[in-house]
């Protein structure tokens, strides 16, 4: 029996695996987010397996998590011998090992043929397989007969960024993606830990950094900046001052700098890179670990293997148009730990036209938009109720805070939103503002009531932005607003007097008292009205919005 119990969505991975494997796909692979249990999953597999299980990883992190783990899975010692085996470096797997860890880098033709010639492989699990396309990895995964067609074993491939920046794509190597799930999914179902993010504007320049496929082409000069650091350095010092921090930097120098001016600060800190020594770089982790740093820096070694559940703060300060990576750092924050809250993401933008990701990015949120703080949950919960709460309500693009919002949104009053000065001049009729949703007018005729809006087509600078509907029929389009309302009021002037009357601003049946069906409208979105023109201005707002606000999330989510 297992000794980890599987989550839910773990179990579904298993389950997913297993029925792609009868169905004949036989080259598969898993996605799922940093913190997601992916060495309990295939643990869990590795013990279903009736012959021999191959695990294949790069980092030595990678290599002690997954022996750990499917030792403590599949019970030991059996009979005198270790049922898992560890080939990396001086270290060799014994010939009763029925499961084998071994580092991709060491496996030179001499050591995988001996271990053919031991066990047949009917499992070939390969941690963060992202890495499968390069030349070497897949003499590998050639030589295993992986990749035979006749072979009658099974590759899973686990990963949680399935995009790679040099744009090799895995559909060469790999048949299916058999089960995926996002850091969004996982955080908004509890198993990961809560991010809130600051959004923090540095003044460095990007003018001369180039997008490089996936992610950006820049050397260090243009974010290792003294002036930079410092500003990064007293962030993280007044905004994580009890958090223990991972600092993602652009190269060694960046970080080396990095962790010098968080010590300038009294932060203490130091730097780990892919350079150092494995015994150093352990060295490190471990103060880091023990609570003696507060602070380490680093050039994407953290990014795969790295598994500390205390790490709270994340602070990106290297600019990325990757999600897939941005979610991989990010993710060293997420893993649930006693007394852990939630985790902090300090995002430091600079100024560039690259779209470059930030936290908010993750929730299908804009990205110039400063979390304050804020849980981006709640953030995201709050705007999708926003159009529902008060349809009409815009917002600018550009920078703005999570505060800025709601202060505008606390002082939106739709009925108060004044059609532009431009048209009252040219129309007496009552115009009313939906926002940016556009114009609307109502009158009455032998006791029905006509309404007709003029709405935006989101389609700006076009001929057809325009539109006029008059009782819900499209009646035209035009490319400026000024001519819909000359258009409408020319077309109810032509009906005669008694429709002139109805349309103005001042027409007495607007002040008459709501008829008991639109009270009852009114009712069910928990509106309140003076008057029927006051109703029927309401009503006309919230005509696209459901009865009652949806519960957040209920709609597809980023990450599904």
């Amino acid at each position: 029996m297992t000794a980890f119990p599987l989550r839910p969505y773990q179990i579904e991975a298993v389950d997913a695996v297993i029925a792609a494997r009868k169905r004949g796909v036989r080259r598969q692979v898993v996605c799922l987010p940093t913190g997601a249990g992916k060495t309990v999953i295939f643990s869990r597999l590795a013990a279903l397996a009736r012959r021999p299980v191959l695990v294949l990883a790069h980092r030595s992190e990678l290599l002690t998590q997954a022996v750990d783990k499917l030792r403590r899975t599949l019970g030991g010692p059996a009979g005198g011998a270790d049922v898992v085996g560890l080939e990396a470096a001086a270290a060799r797997a014994g010939a009763e090992a029925r499961v084998v860890v071994a580092s991709v880098r060491s496996l030179h033709e001499e050591r995988l043929a001996r271990l053919m010639a031991e066990r047949r492989f009917g499992l070939v699990i390969y941690d963060e397989c992202h890495h499968a396309p390069a030349a070497d990895n897949q003499r590998v995964l050639r030589s295993l007969g992986c990749l035979d067609p006749d072979w009658d074993g099974t590759l899973l491939g686990f990963t949680a960024t399935p995009q790679r920046a040099d744009g090799l794509p895995l559909s060469d190597l790999f048949q299916e993606v058999v089960y995926s799930r996002g850091l969004v999914e996982l955080v908004e179902d509890g198993y990961l830990v809560p991010l809130r993010g600051f959004r923090l504007h540095t003044g460095a320049r990007l003018s001369g950094a180039t997008g490089a496929r996936e992610d950006l082409e820049m050397d260090d000069e243009r974010v290792d900046i003294e002036e930079r650091n410092a500003l990064v350095a007293r962030a993280v010092q007044e905004l994580a001052r009890d958090r223990r921090s991972l600092v993602f930097c652009v190269t060694v120098e960046h970080a080396r700098h990095m962790a010098l001016a968080l010590r300038k600060l009294g932060v203490r800190a130091d730097l780990v890179h892919g350079a150092m020594d494995p015994a150093d770089r352990a060295a490190v982790l471990a103060r880091f670990a023990q609570g003696e740093l507060q602070a380490v820096t680093n050039v994407g070694v953290l990014t795969e293997g790295f598994d500390d559940p205390g790490v709270s703060c994340v602070v990106m300060a290297r600019p990325t148009r990757s999600q897939a990576l941005y979610v991989q750092c990010v993710g060293r924050g997420t893993r649930p730990a006693p007394d852990k809250q939630d985790c902090l993401v300090l995002d430091f933008v600079d100024a560039s036209s690259l779209p470059l990701v930030t936290l908010p990015v993750l929730w299908g949120l804009p990205r110039d938009l400063d979390l304050g703080g804020e849980d981006v949950r709640e953030a995201a919960a709050y705007l999708r109720r926003l159009p529902f709460d008060l349809p009409g309500f815009a917002l600018e693009a550009g920078a703005i805070t999570l505060q800025e919002i709601k202060d505008r949104a606390a002082a939106f009053d739709p009925l108060r939103s004044a059609v532009d000065p431009e048209l009252r001049a040219i129309s007496g009729n009552g115009w009313c503002s939906l926002g940016s949703l556009g114009l609307c007018l109502h009158l009455t005729i032998a006791g029905r009531v006509v309404e007709v809006r003029i709405e935006a087509t989101g389609r700006p600078g076009r001929r057809d932005r325009w539109e006029v509907r008059w009782d819900g029929k499209v009646m035209a389009r035009f490319s400026q607003i000024e001519a819909a309302v000359e258009a409408v009021d020319f077309e109810v002037d032509r009906r005669g007097p008694r429709w002139s009357a109805a349309a103005r601003e001042d027409a007495a049946w607007r002040r008459g008292p709501v008829d008991p069906p639109r009270r009852a409208q009114l009712d069910e979105r928990g509106l309140r009205a003076a008057d029927l023109g006051e109703a029927l201005q309401l009503l006309s707002l919230h005509r696209a919005a459901p009865a009652r606000p949806p519960s957040a999330f209920t709609d597809a989510r980023p990450g599904r």
